[in-house]
C-alpha cells in the first residue's frame, strides 16, 4: 500500500482547486455580452414633426377639357381656284397677315368696266350740272319756262345718283376682290390646312383654322350643389395635363342635363406650353374641415403601399397609411395616423430613394 505524506497531499488538493476554478470560469465566459444586454435598434436619421388637427380646405375636382379661347376656320366669299398657301400647320400668324390667295383675275376686266362706268358717271353728271346752271340763269332772267328748268334740275339729280352708284360699284368691287386675299382674323397658331394649291374654293368652304392659344377655356360639368360656392371672376386651382395653375372662373351656365352645370375658367397661356385638347381638372372650393396632414418628403412607398415612420417608445416603425387630398407639398391622412404621434422626416439618404416621397 502507497502512503502519500500529508504536505504532498495539500499541494495536490490545492492544485485540483486551481484547476476546477479555471475550467468553471472558462465555462461561465462562453455567454455572449448581448444576451447580457440587449442591443437597441437603430433610429432613422431626419426631423421628428409632432402630428396635430390641421384644418384642411376641401375641394370638388370635376374633370374635364382646354378648348383655345379663339378659333376661326377661315373661309373665303369668292368662288376660284386656290393659287397659293402662305401657311404651314404649327406656323404663328399676326393679325391680317395673309394665309390663301384665291385667282382673282376675272375680276381684273370687271374692274375696268367699273372705272369706265365711273368715268362715263361723272361726265354726265358735269353736264347735267353745267345744263341745270345755264337754265336756272334762264328762269331767273324769265327766257325758259318752270318746265325747262325742273327738267334740267331733274337730270341733274339723275347724274348725281348715277355717279353715286357707279362709284358704289366700286367700292363693292374692291370688296370682292379682297375675298382673293384670306387673312388671319386674329393672331395665333395655324393648326389646320385644308385646302392646297389647285384646290377649287367655294364661298363659305374652310381653307385653314387658326387658334388664339394665349389663353384657353377650361370647361367642365359639375353638380347644383357643388357650383353654389363659385362667383365669377373668382381664382381657382386647375392642372392641365398634371401641370398645376390659377384659373379665373368665367361663367357658369345650365349644361342642359339633370341638375348639371357648366364651369367656365381661364388661364393665362402666354408661352403656348399648354395645347388645346389636353385633359384638364377643376378644383372646386367646398368649405374647410379639420385632420391630419403630413409633408410629401415624410412619405415612403413599398409598390402600391404608402407610409410614414412612426417613432415611439424610443423606436421607430413604418406605419401604412391612407391619402386624401394631396397639394403641392402636402397630403391628407384619412386613415392610418392619430394625433399627438411622432413621425420621422427622414433624410434623403436614410431610405432607398425609389421609396422615398410621393
Amino acid at each position: 500500500m502507497t502512503t502519500i505524506s500529508s504536505r504532498r497531499a495539500s499541494a495536490l488538493l490545492l492544485a485540483g482547486l486551481a484547476t476546477s476554478s479555471l475550467v468553471l470560469g472558462a465555462c461561465g465566459s462562453s455567454t455572449p455580452d448581448h444576451e447580457k444586454t440587449a442591443a437597441k435598434p437603430a433610429l432613422v436619421s431626419g426631423t421628428t414633426l409632432t402630428l396635430a388637427d390641421t384644418t384642411i380646405a376641401t375641394t370638388y375636382e370635376a374633370s374635364g377639357v382646354a378648348e383655345p379661347l379663339q378659333q376661326a376656320m377661315v373661309s373665303t366669299k369668292l368662288m376660284g381656284t386656290v393659287t397659293a398657301v402662305t401657311v404651314q400647320e404649327g406656323d404663328a400668324v399676326r393679325t391680317g397677315q395673309v394665309l390663301v390667295q384665291i385667282d382673282a383675275r376675272d375680276l381684273t376686266a370687271k374692274a375696268n368696266q367699273v372705272a369706265a362706268s365711273i368715268a362715263d358717271a361723272e361726265a354726265m353728271q358735269r353736264e347735267a350740272t353745267a345744263h341745270a346752271a345755264r337754265f336756272a340763269a334762264l328762269y331767273n332772267d324769265s327766257a325758259a319756262t318752270k318746265a325747262q328748268y325742273d327738267a334740267a334740275q331733274t337730270g341733274l339729280a339723275r347724274a348725281n345718283a348715277g355717279l353715286q352708284a357707279a362709284r358704289a360699284g366700286a367700292s363693292e368691287l374692291d370688296a370682292v376682290r379682297s375675298y382673293a386675299s384670306v387673312r388671319a382674323p386674329f393672331a395665333g397658331i395655324v393648326t389646320m390646312r385644308h385646302a392646297d394649291p389647285g384646290t377649287f374654293a367655294a364661298p363659305g368652304a374652310p381653307l385653314v383654322t387658326v387658334q388664339d392659344v394665349s389663353s384657353l377655356r377650361l370647361t367642365v360639368t359639375a353638380p347644383a350643389n357643388v357650383i353654389r360656392a363659385l362667383t365669377r371672376g373668382q381664382q381657382i386651382a386647375a392642372t392641365v395635363d398634371g401641370r398645376s395653375v390659377q384659373a379665373k372662373v368665367e361663367g357658369i351656365v345650365p349644361a342642359g342635363a339633370g341638375n348639371l352645370y357648366t364651369v367656365n375658367a381661364i388661364i393665362a397661356n402666354r408661352d403656348g406650353a399648354m395645347r388645346a385638347g389636353s385633359a384638364v381638372t377643376l378644383s372646386m372650393p367646398q368649405g374647410t374641415t379639420t385632420g391630419i396632414v403630413v409633408p410629401l418628403a415624410a412619405l415612403v412607398r413599398d409598390g402600391d403601399l404608402v407610409g410614414v415612420i412612426v417613432r415611439a417608445n424610443g423606436a421607430d416603425d413604418r406605419r401604412w397609411i391612407r391619402l386624401g387630398t394631396m397639394t403641392a407639398t402636402h397630403a391628407e391622412v384619412t386613415a392610418g395616423l392619430t394625433t399627438g404621434e411622432v413621425i420621422v422626416i427622414p433624410d434623403a439618404a436614410t431610405v432607398p430613394a425609389s421609396k422615398a416621397g410621393v
